[in-house]
């Protein structure tokens, strides 16, 4: 047991990317179940169980902070893990946006109020480091970069509920336009530079992620009407989608790590905006993309699950390898 809670000095933020994916099957699970009344039981049974694991994963973040502060700075100004520790605050975002779908209003708002003032400090924070730095390289660069940042498009999605609209395109602004940035950075990398490691190449999915949570999120701030720029996010997230598709046998060969996880946010990113799309739309056409979808990332869940807790039981994660 000491030796247990000793290995929690390792325990990476990085673990609420789980979070990030769970709770993106639940909602995804809550906009099947508008088509399909029948599937409602699956988004709550999905969603008691991320918020479980929810709260032990904070409680042993917890200990961390509190028993091994030098480890958590360590964390927070590595170069490639620091863009890591954001999951906490997006993974509170979408619990928020689950909260709200499922009618708990004031769960969600302080869930939220949490969530986004946390995503804007760690943003600041990366940002700060970002433009005076004095550490990072071209190899330094993932498509994890896109966390920190491009995450806060997410925050309108339950915020334009929970706050002033302004504040809703404040945070929707910033992921926007450093989504370009960052993506360009990140080609040019991916080109001209050195392969990314092998255990940060399922980080390649979060190329879906920008676009497909971008569209959800501007037509909460567009009051659900489609137009042109929505059109144009949500088809190059599909774009993107169809690209790591092609490229499934680049990831088959992967031995397993955490940085698996990476695959089931943005599938369930793109999941949920499909199932919007085929609503604004009026089209059963997405409705079939988010069902295959879903089905994918559902399937993939209950995969990563098993392996999780088999590294975890062969203590081959939360040790100073990793």
């Amino acid at each position: 047991m000491i030796e247990r809670l000793q290995n929690l000095a390792y325990f990476p933020a990085s673990f609420f990317g789980m979070i990030m994916g769970l709770t993106g099957l639940s909602i995804a699970f809550i906009s099947l179940a508008q088509v399909y009344e029948t599937t409602a039981i699956f988004s709550k049974i999905s969603f008691v169980f991320t918020l479980v694991l929810m709260v032990i994963l904070i409680l042993m973040y917890s200990y961390k902070v509190m028993r091994f502060p030098k480890e958590v700075i360590a964390e927070l100004e590595h170069p490639v893990k620091m863009n890591f520790v954001p999951t906490i605050s997006i993974s509170l975002l979408l619990l928020s946006i689950a909260f709200y779908a499922l009618g708990y209003i004031e769960i969600s708002q302080y869930t939220w109020i949490i969530g986004a003032a946390l995503q804007l400090s760690l943003t600041y924070w990366v940002l700060y480091n970002w433009v005076h730095h004095d550490f990072f390289t071209p190899e330094h660069s993932n498509p994890a970069w896109f966390i920190p940042i491009v995450g806060n498009i997410i925050v309108p999605i339950a915020g334009v509920h929970h706050a002033p609209i302004e504040l809703s395109w404040f945070f929707f602004s910033i992921g926007i336009i450093f989504w370009l940035v960052v993506k360009s950075i990140l080609v040019n990398r991916i080109i001209f530079h050195a392969p990314i490691q092998e255990r940060l190449i399922p980080t390649l999915f979060i190329f879906i992620a920008p676009p497909a949570v971008g569209f959800i999120s501007y037509l909460a701030l567009n009051n659900h009407e489609l137009n042109q720029f929505g059109m144009v996010l949500y088809f190059f997230g599909l774009s993107m989608t169809l690209l790591m598709m092609v490229s499934v046998g680049k990831f088959i060969k992967l031995s397993f790590a955490l940085s698996w996880w990476a695959y089931t946010f943005p599938l369930a990113a793109m999941a949920i905006a499909s199932y919007k799309m085929a609503q604004v739309a009026h089209s059963n056409f997405y409705l079939y993309i988010a069902i295959a979808i879903h089905v994918v990332l559902f399937v993939l869940i209950l995969n990563f699950l098993a392996k999780t807790v088999k590294a975890v039981y062969l203590k081959q994660i939360c040790n100073d390898k990793h």
